[in-house]
């Protein structure tokens, strides 16, 4: 008993200890894994090095929360959200070729229509509808005539939302939907990390693939047109990124934007580049103890003003 009496007693001065000096006792908060949200920007046939990523991501049981997609990304997070494999995506961009998604035509909006899209997403995904996938799903287009990101999720049919969020200006027809004209998401936002957030994610891996090496000057328009928007985005890069948690950057820049030949080389880009950040996105998960001070903050991440209006729906 006099034991017992001398620790309360040492365990009393040490609480007034605190106490006296306005200082709160240490304490141990339970470790709660994080919800890992993917962004997947643009890149034309170049992203298909997203399927190489997932791939590794799958080997190593990486927890994969939600994961949102712009452009060629879109195209891969809703097939991985509807259940699609990551080697069932690679082989299918492997496989694909432009003639999939697009039907040359005449007009003065475009030079390519999307419908062909359709039949190529329907034998990819496994689900065809948002409040079906497997994990939450969100797709970015932009809003051509009010120069918005037009964000979807939730509910509804994925096929639209991503032929428009694939819809290169100048090259595709815009989408018309609910009386606007959309167009490519990454107009607005090249990597939806900011949309990952929105869909609940507490840490954010957005996948950026880098513009083309300046090897040589553009062919022809399409290729002007592309290097345009490369200089733009480096000029907006720091909003998503901001956003973003972690990046990865698959060394693509010696292939074209409609590489589709190069898929084996894109496959085992993405793989290398999610090798190397593995040790990173591991430390994450691991149950260790999180020491807080008395006020309550902690050493996890706190994004800064991201609110639902961030982006229309």
């Amino acid at each position: 008993m006099q034991a017992v009496r001398r620790f309360a007693g040492s365990f009393l001065a040490g609480l007034r200890h605190f106490s006296g000096n306005g200082v709160s006792p240490p304490s141990i908060v339970q470790f709660e894994p994080p919800r890992i949200g993917l962004a997947l920007g643009g890149g034309f046939a170049r992203g298909i090095a997203h399927a190489g990523l997932l791939e590794v991501f799958e080997k190593y049981h990486i927890p994969i929360h939600c994961i949102a997609g712009v452009s060629a990304g879109s195209i891969v997070a809703a097939a991985y959200a509807s259940g699609t494999t990551p080697a069932e995506i690679g082989h299918a961009g492997c496989r694909m070729r432009f003639g999939d998604v697009g039907r040359w035509t005449l007009c003065r909006m475009g030079f390519l229509a999307s419908e062909r899209m359709k039949r190529f997403l329907g034998g990819l995904l496994k689900s065809y509808r948002f409040e079906d996938m497997r994990i939450p799903l969100g797709v970015l287009a932009t809003d051509l005539c009010a120069g918005r990101p037009v964000a979807f999720r939730d509910n509804g049919d994925v096929f639209l939302p991503i032929r428009a969020s694939c819809a290169y200006p100048g090259l595709f027809l815009p989408v018309r939907h609910q009386g606007r004209l959309l167009v490519d998401g990454a107009m607005t936002m090249e990597v939806p990390a900011l949309l990952a957030r929105l869909l609940g994610a507490t840490r954010v891996i957005s996948v950026f693939i880098p513009a083309q090496a300046e090897a040589r000057p553009p062919r022809h328009v399409f290729e002007v047109v592309n290097r345009c928007f490369q200089i733009l985005h480096q000029r907006t890069e720091d909003g998503w990124r901001a956003a973003s948690d972690l990046v990865i950057e698959p060394d693509v820049r010696e292939i074209g934007w409609d590489g589709f030949g190069c898929g084996p080389e894109l496959l085992k880009a993405g793989e290398a580049a999610a090798l190397a950040a593995l040790p990173k996105i591991q430390s994450w998960l691991s149950p260790t103890a999180v020491t807080c001070n008395g006020n309550g903050n902690g050493n996890g991440h706190r994004a800064g003003a991201l609110t639902p209006g961030s982006i229309p729906a």
